[in-house]
């Protein structure tokens, strides 16, 4: 059954799926009629705004946790590094030819001190290269370099094992270089001077620039793209005055490759020294291990369709109650007076057929004759003559246009 409200209401158009989505949190909310006829539904207005609130907090710090993984999140943590060898004397009984020579094997492996993440880095991925550099005297200058350099097709590994014939005790050095991410650079002793840095990423650098020219007042009061340079910063970056754009350029002549971790050994062939491992201790950077749990976040959609469910229930139960209340008013309006509402009623279904037809006019006053002897009738057959005759007149002038070209 329906009133005339329900007579005159018309589907809602498609929208985009952003205005759905806003159609949606409106078509949750109760109309204020409803909401007088039942006081309780107070409670479920108050969690509609608590809903509204959580959501915009949850997409603040949304926007917060992107804007936080597009910059490197770094810790610092402990390395071990076990440098450990063994010696295998010559037999004279073997029956290889390896068994024969006696030889010794270097293994170079190392861990991540508590490392709580579950996918345990390997040692190979933390450096960018190895080099291990023997006595040159004992082994010739062609066979005294081991190298070991990442490539894009590196295969990972827990260690590094070189095995060369002997049986003396030998002194080598090993030469690491560390894998940074982002890279980083070694200043030039000047700038390192100047700035208070090391070793840094090429961003670092640049904001310790300009926190040096901001603490120095070297910009220029007129022209702030340009920088006024002190003595010290016309000594290392060779002019007087630049822009503050030309120093990235500038600087790739003032930053060099970084030190590399220089450890020496003695390669041990004594029997009783076969057990010794040396350790050492190296401070690298990895991966903060929220940034993980950050990213799942973001990409985490377990409970997405358990809400959409809920949506989509309470969105029913909201039309249902607009439907009762729609029926209500009828029930209400018919007892109070039936020969009233009924007239309004066909008036209403009258006007949407109309509407609905696209018929203008009033059809049933039309048919009668009587409709056409008012006196307006003269004027308009006037001037529904006049609109034809310059209708015609301008296909005839038509005519001769085309038919003269």
């Amino acid at each position: 059954m329906t009133g005339p409200d329900a007579c005159t209401c018309r589907p809602p158009s498609p929208q985009p799926s952003l205005s759905a989505k806003r159609r949606k949190m409106a078509d949750k909310i109760l109309p204020q009629r409803i909401r007088e006829l039942v006081p309780e539904s107070q409670a479920y207005m108050d969690l509609l705004a608590f809903e509204r609130k959580l959501d915009h907090t949850i997409m603040r710090k949304r926007v917060d946790i992107q804007e936080a993984l597009k910059r490197p999140m770094k810790q610092k943590r402990k390395l071990r590094l076990y440098i450990s060898n063994t010696f295998n004397p010559a037999k004279p009984d073997a029956e290889d030819s390896d068994g024969s020579i006696a030889s010794w094997e270097l293994r170079v492996e190392g861990k991540l001190l508590d490392d709580p993440s579950k996918q345990k880095r390997k040692f190979s991925s933390f450096f960018k290269s190895l080099v291990i550099e023997l006595d040159k005297d004992l082994y010739g200058p062609d066979n005294h370099l081991v190298e070991w350099h990442r490539t894009p097709t590196t295969q990972e590994t827990d260690g590094f094992q070189v095995k060369r014939p002997g049986d003396l005790s030998v002194r080598c050095t090993l030469l690491l270089m560390l894998d940074y991410q982002p890279p980083q650079f070694k200043l030039d002793p000047r700038l390192a001077r100047l700035l208070g840095l090391h070793t840094q990423s090429r961003s670092a650098i640049v904001q310790a620039l300009w926190q040096y020219v901001k603490t120095h007042r070297l910009q220029d009061a007129h022209d702030k793209e340009y920088i006024n340079g002190d003595k010290y910063f016309q000594q290392i970056f060779d002019c007087p005055r630049l822009k503050f754009s030309e120093i990235p350029q500038r600087l790739t002549a003032l930053l060099l490759p970084p030190d590399p971790i220089v450890i020496n050994h003695v390669i041990s062939v004594d029997p009783s020294d076969q057990k010794k491992t040396a350790c050492y201790d190296i401070d690298v950077e990895v991966e903060e291990p929220l940034k993980g749990q950050m990213s799942s976040f973001l990409l985490s959609t377990a409970n997405q369709q358990e809400i959409s469910v809920l949506d989509c229930k309470i969105h029913e139960t909201i039309e249902s109650i607009n439907q009762l209340k729609i029926q209500r008013d009828f029930m209400l309006s018919f007892s109070r007076d039936p020969k009233g509402y009924i007239q309004d009623l066909l008036r209403s279904q009258s006007r949407d057929l109309k509407v609905m037809t696209d018929v203008a006019g009033n059809p049933e006053e039309e048919r009668r004759a009587e409709f056409y002897h008012q006196p307006w009738s003269q004027e308009a057959v006037s001037r529904y003559f006049y609109c034809k005759i310059q209708q015609r007149r301008q296909e005839l002038e038509q005519s001769l246009v085309v038919r003269n070209t």
